[in-house]
């Protein structure tokens, strides 16, 4: 996957792991099960409401909290091609990483991307075009070992094809 293009779905700042999957959901590691209940407990209609190949647009530290790979699981498996914020936890990113989710740090396309704006990522140059607006904006480009987990659709199954 070298681009993404869907409509925004925008969050704040400190969208935590508990809100991504609620912790009462954590009995199943099934992405299809997870996808049912992503951000209910901040946004009760995002499952009903995205559809695949829509990108979430967000501020700071989105992620933050428990060290649960459910979240980007269950963010992927809902049909998030890509997740853009200003700032991700660490250890959500690098479980997105790990799993094939998409994500990109840019503080300038939050600050004007607009939800149900229609955007598109070009992974391998960094580049979020607003195609809504016109904008573009310059986010951090994965190096191309990451970018070959996340075409492999995670980790596993890059060291699989190895």
């Amino acid at each position: 996957m070298q681009s993404a293009e869907g409509k925004v779905i925008r969050y704040g700042d400190n969208i935590d792991t508990d809100v991504i999957i609620p912790a009462r959901y954590l009995a199943t590691s099934e992405p299809s099960e997870l996808a049912k209940h992503c951000m209910e407990d901040i946004d009760r209609s995002f499952a009903s409401r995205v559809s695949k190949g829509d990108i979430i647009v967000a501020g700071k530290n989105f992620g933050c909290g428990s060290s649960r790979e459910h979240a980007p699981i269950a963010i992927k498996a809902s049909g998030i091609s890509c997740v853009i914020a200003r700032t991700f936890a660490r250890i959500f990113y690098r479980n997105s990483i790990n799993i094939g989710l998409p994500i990109m740090e840019c503080d300038e396309a939050y600050d004007k991307i607009s939800e149900g704006d229609t955007v598109s990522v070009d992974f391998e140059h960094g580049i979020i075009k607003d195609e809504t607006t016109g904008e573009e904006f310059k986010g951090q480009a994965f190096p191309e070992f990451m970018q070959k987990i996340i075409d492999s659709e995670g980790l596993i199954n890059y060291i699989n094809r190895g």
